[in-house]
């Protein structure tokens, strides 16, 4: 498994919200300015699906990311089987800092795992600056 981590400077029910609301998903689920998230869809439960669309801006290109939650602990920890089959571990954990969110996940085979690293991390930062100014 692959782990990124990021400290959020906000409090738990923040973090929580602004990780699952699809109004908040579609405002920083992307890893660089010229994509974004025009779409998105959350039934955040065990066994309740989701599915978020990345899009290039310039309309070159877009995919949907999704899966199925087999595990929802609110505020603590969310787990999910992606679409392609590979596992993530999420976990929301409340320090003096903030909130840390430790993600793992199984990576694919097409691309050198930094890269998958970088990507998700680059996401995770994304989300850090939505929270820390909204």
């Amino acid at each position: 498994m692959i782990t990124i981590k990021s400290t959020i400077n906000a409090s738990i029910d923040k973090v929580w919200e602004f990780w699952n609301k699809p109004e908040h998903i579609t405002k920083w689920a992307f890893a660089s300015p010229e994509w974004h998230s025009p779409r998105a869809e959350n039934d955040l439960r065990e066994g309740g699906k989701f599915s978020t669309t990345m899009a290039a801006k310039d309309g070159s290109m877009s995919f949907d990311f999704g899966g199925e939650y087999t595990l929802v602990k609110e505020n603590q920890a969310i787990n999910y089987t992606m679409g392609d089959g590979r596992k993530t571990e999420i976990t929301f954990n409340e320090t003096p800092e903030g909130v840390e969110i430790i993600e793992k996940f199984d990576p694919e085979s097409q691309n050198p795992e930094e890269m998958q690293r970088a990507g998700w991390q680059a996401i995770l930062d994304n989300f850090k600056s939505y929270v820390e100014n909204n």
